[in-house]
């Protein structure tokens, strides 16, 4: 293994529960954010420290409280994921770094030096954008994708794809998300057998302050956007000959979320889910978006989304979408 390591990434951006579930480590919760259990390091030889293992997860910080297991580390009760799996396999914080990359985002996985700025760079970005991502996955087709009506050439251009590799995502379906600009920024994976997690995000990130889709949408948009609620809705939709669509992920429309589309589009058109949540969801977002942007509301038919939906339906419901009132 060799090659550049981004270890503050790293650090942060990979939980320590996660890795834990990927030794085997079993422990239990004891609060909101703390795991206990008896210490899975080499270095434990106690038989009466049976729970003096702990985790943080807010914090993503580990520790043992065993003094002969403190002792044998030369006196240090805890760390972060470097140091742990340092521990666990015995190496140094460089090797457990180049591991984790290897093993945890697959051996497909690019690493590349990040580009610095100058020092005399000046300006600012608003909203501010998430770190980018250093390394990229190498996804391939799954048929699960064919069961959801997503042609090959659709996956590919959006970079969507089965994950086989390590870590969290492993067997999965995984979503590049990038930020506005279009540099990547995370990974997403969804379940093949719809098991829950549906959806799971890397730790730390926070999907409310990403549009997914919105790089790409900027330059096919002629200066409206079709705002969708999730990755398959955009998916389809975009397959429907719709390049503009951009995504949500989910129902609500953070603050973040507002001034990316409206600093890119003086059109909207809202086409949420035909569930009530996606309908109420509508309504609310017609009279908060009022007088700031044109908006118009494509009507789905009830209890129904736009992944559900053929290219035909798609283009009619558009065709069809009413401003909203008093828009």
């Amino acid at each position: 293994m060799s090659g550049w390591v981004d270890f503050r990434e790293l650090r942060q951006g990979l939980g320590i529960e996660q890795v834990l579930t990927s030794y085997r480590v079993a422990l239990k919760h004891v609060g909101l954010h703390q795991l206990r259990g008896r210490c899975p390091l080499p270095t434990h030889g106690s038989e009466r420290s049976q729970e003096s293992f702990s985790v943080d997860t807010a914090k993503n910080v580990w520790a043992c409280h065993s003094a002969s297991c403190c002792e044998a580390r030369q006196g240090r009760v805890g760390g972060n994921v470097l140091d742990l799996v340092a521990w666990l396999e015995g190496c140094s914080i460089r090797q457990a770094a180049l591991r984790l990359q290897e093993e945890w985002y697959g051996a497909g996985m690019h690493v590349s030096e990040p580009q610095r700025a100058s020092k005399g760079s000046s300006g600012s970005r608003s909203p501010e954008r998430p770190p980018r991502l250093w390394f990229s996955l190498r996804l391939r087709w799954h048929p699960y994708l064919e069961e959801r009506a997503v042609d090959p050439s659709t996956a590919a251009w959006l970079g969507v794809g089965y994950y086989a590799g390590g870590g969290f995502l492993r067997n999965r379906i995984v979503f590049p998300i990038h930020d506005q600009e279009g540099p990547l920024v995370a990974y997403a994976g969804r379940s093949l057998d719809g098991g829950q997690p549906r959806y799971l995000f890397p730790p730390g990130f926070h999907k409310s302050q990403v549009v997914f889709n919105l790089h790409r949408a900027v330059g096919e948009s002629a200066g409206c956007a079709l705002v969708v609620e999730g990755f398959f809705d955009c998916l389809r939709v975009h397959q429907a000959g719709y390049r503009n669509v951009v995504a949500l992920l989910g129902v609500s429309l953070s603050e973040v979320q507002e001034q990316l589309l409206l600093e890119r589009f003086p059109r909207l058109i809202l086409m949420l889910d035909g569930d009530e949540a996606g309908q109420r969801a509508s309504r609310q977002l017609a009279a908060r978006l009022r007088g700031k942007v044109s908006l118009s509301i494509a009507e789905m038919p009830n209890g129904r989304q736009p992944d559900q939906l053929s290219s035909e339906e798609i283009g009619r419901i558009l065709s069809r979408a009413s401003d909203a009132p008093g828009a």
